[in-house]
């Protein structure tokens, strides 16, 4: 994981992370995958994408996903979130629906979040990396216990953040948020399998913005920019 780029905030909220037995074997791991000749996504400077985008103090809503998108091209270190010129992923495409419906936002012609991370929405994936077309081949790589620490240091940390936890595998992670200092607010996954069983409709962007004004903060501006 050579070139990776961090804020500074993180590396030092996570400064014990990185020494742990399973940050090392993890990033043994992910070299050894490489020297074996597989195709790693998302690309190596690209890896803590997130928390270089989105310093730890800046952290006002969190919309968690799983693992990174395992196809060419699309996986830049943001959960949901795919570079300009790429084909928008279908549970993006819902999300852009909810923000019409709920908040009359048009949807956008491309599916790069970088002006959300900009604004303190931590686009963070359970798991930073995946092998090339191979969904969840790194759900065992110790991922989780890095991103698990980083939710739990935004817990303790910051005061008044919204955590949007959509599917069964975000909502797991509530157990790690302090519900008295922090909203919560869950759903449905945007997939196409599940976005009718409750994400659309679930009006999260405005309950967020709504929560924030309320506690002093500026609302995040859902509109991608063109």
């Amino acid at each position: 994981m050579s070139n990776v780029s961090i804020h500074p905030s993180w590396k030092a909220a996570l400064a014990d992370e990185f020494t742990k037995p399973y940050f090392r074997m993890l990033t043994d791991f992910i070299k050894q995958e490489k020297a074996g000749g597989k195709t790693i996504y998302p690309p190596g400077p690209l890896i803590f994408n997130a928390y270089d985008s989105t310093p730890l103090e800046d952290v006002k809503v969190v919309i968690l996903g799983q693992d990174p998108y395992h196809n060419p091209g699309q996986a830049m270190g943001l959960s949901f979130s795919v570079p300009r010129g790429m084909r928008i992923p279908p549970s993006l495409r819902n999300i852009y629906q909810e923000l019409n419906t709920s908040l009359g936002i048009t949807p956008a012609a491309h599916g790069d979040l970088t002006s959300w991370a900009r604004q303190g929405v931590f686009l963070l994936n359970a798991m930073l990396t995946v092998e090339r077309n191979q969904p969840g081949s790194h759900q065992r790589s110790g991922w989780q216990f890095f991103t698990d620490a980083s939710i739990k240091v935004i817990s303790e940390q910051r005061e008044n953040v919204v955590f949007l936890l959509w599917g069964a595998f975000a909502r797991k992670k509530k157990v790690l948020i302090d519900p008295d200092k922090h909203l919560i607010l869950e759903s449905a996954h945007p997939s196409p399998f599940s976005a009718d069983r409750g994400f659309f409709g679930n009006e999260h962007f405005s309950l967020a913005n709504a929560y924030l004004v309320k506690h002093g903060k500026e609302p995040i501006n859902w509109e991608v920019p063109a």
